[in-house]
């Protein structure tokens, strides 16, 4: 992207976008539920053969900034975490701002690697920056004790010593749509994509209700009384049908809200006897998740394949196991990737060919023998050339007074030698 650009992109007012979706209640229990709350607790009122359905939209706000001077740190982590939600981390990861200094200061240099090591810390120091985003969490297990013994936990002290915060974003890199699974893919070429690991919504768990009342006084005292035991969160009406079996209910309501609801509607009898509890599953996130999936529209074959995927990465050499049967004039029209570590995310896929950082010699043989090739380029080697993407799109949200750079001591352990 040229300067001319860059700049031109940086004009870009501040623009919030949030989608929402309001439904109308109906008349008869809007009168009973007249208090609007922010809360996510619903009512619905339904004939007992009428479909009803909930659906609560994800929000991702995105922000351009405005040319300005140095930033604080917490107005760049809110960019951070606007390019990829942390909600989109896998449940076992340690993601989002890990160090934070004592002193606040600007945020005036910004180093990106894919790694913390001695090495990498080094150059921070010397570079006096005031951020640095490892792509992988140096603090990742629980930490009793901060100590010199331990290289991570040193690296985490000297840190907070030179005022340098931390920032990880790991899997919510992987997950985020148009992220670093997208882009890996992208190097063999355009054409369909799916995610091979639904991403789902982070919205609280809540759960459904569903019970009948025999009127509308009883209604009435049903949930006057609910509303009262669930803390002053509020219950909205979507629609009300009464007929001659009665009012069928249904609930929506948090997890908090579970329990203290239950026992209000055991109190009545018509409540008690038809109460019927159900999970409510989240919704997925389109195009968020692990691992991709892509239908080629121009087929390769396996040597193709090799020489692009060389050229993607930046590398001089990849690892490959033949799928049984293939050669390297075989086509390629499939392929399953995962960034780093992949065999947990792509075991099981149905490709033409893998395309992952790592897998145990078994989980390769298992791939082989179905059949399908596997290119390994080591675990940080499939990573790392994002960081160069990020970087473009992380400047256009920044003021020309913050440097984003790539580190250059960052590499992975391993080499062909």
């Amino acid at each position: 992207m040229s300067a001319l650009m860059l700049s031109a992109c940086k004009k870009l007012t501040r623009t919030f976008l949030f989608h929402s979706c309001i439904k109308r209640p109906s008349a008869l229990i809007s009168t009973l539920l007249s208090v609007p709350s922010p809360l996510h607790n619903h009512i619905l009122v339904t004939n007992k053969k009428t479909p009803f359905s909930f659906n609560q939209p994800s929000v991702f706000p995105l922000c351009y900034i405005t040319d300005r001077g140095p930033m604080e740190l917490k107005e760049v982590v809110q960019i951070l975490e606007q390019l990829a939600p942390l909600s989109l981390a896998e449940s076992w990861d340690n993601v989002g701002l890990l160090v934070e200094p004592c002193k606040s200061r600007p945020i005036k240099t910004i180093l990106l690697t894919n790694d913390l090591t001695q090495a990498v810390m080094d150059e921070a120091e010397a570079a006096n920056c005031d951020l640095i985003i490892s792509y992988h969490p140096p603090l990742f297990r629980p930490v009793k004790r901060l100590i010199q013994k331990d290289w991570k936990q040193r690296l985490a002290l000297r840190a907070v010593e030179a005022g340098i915060a931390i920032f990880s974003p790991h899997t919510s890199w992987d997950s985020v749509k148009g992220g670093l699974n997208d882009w890996l893919l992208e190097g063999l070429g355009s054409g369909q994509v799916s995610v091979l690991s639904q991403a789902l919504s982070g919205a609280p768990l809540s759960y459904k209700l569903e019970f009948m009342v025999r009127s509308t006084a009883e209604l009435s005292t049903v949930v006057e009384e609910l509303r009262a035991r669930a803390g002053g969160e509020t219950l909205k009406p979507l629609t009300n049908s009464v007929d001659d079996s009665g009012i069928l209910v249904s609930v929506t309501c948090s997890d908090s809200a579970l329990t203290p609801s239950v026992q209000t509607l055991l109190q009545h009898t018509a409540p008690s006897q038809s109460l019927n509890i159900l999970k409510l599953e989240q919704p997925p996130l389109l195009g968020h998740g692990q691992g991709r999936l892509g239908v080629l529209d121009q087929p390769v074959s396996v040597a193709k394949a090799i020489e692009k995927m060389k050229s993607h990465l930046g590398l001089n050499h990849l690892r490959l196991a033949l799928g049984f049967g293939r050669t390297l004039d075989s086509s390629v029209r499939t392929v399953a990737v995962c960034a780093g570590s992949g065999a947990s995310v792509l075991c099981g896929v149905k490709a033409d060919l893998y395309i992952t950082g790592e897998m145990s010699h078994h989980e390769v043989l298992d791939a082989v023998e179905k059949g399908t090739s596997v290119i390994l380029s080591e675990h940080s080697n499939s990573e790392r050339g994002f960081l160069a993407v990020f970087r473009e799109r992380l400047l256009l949200r920044l003021p020309d007074s913050v440097a984003v750079v790539l580190s250059k001591s960052d590499r992975d352990p391993l080499e062909v030698v």
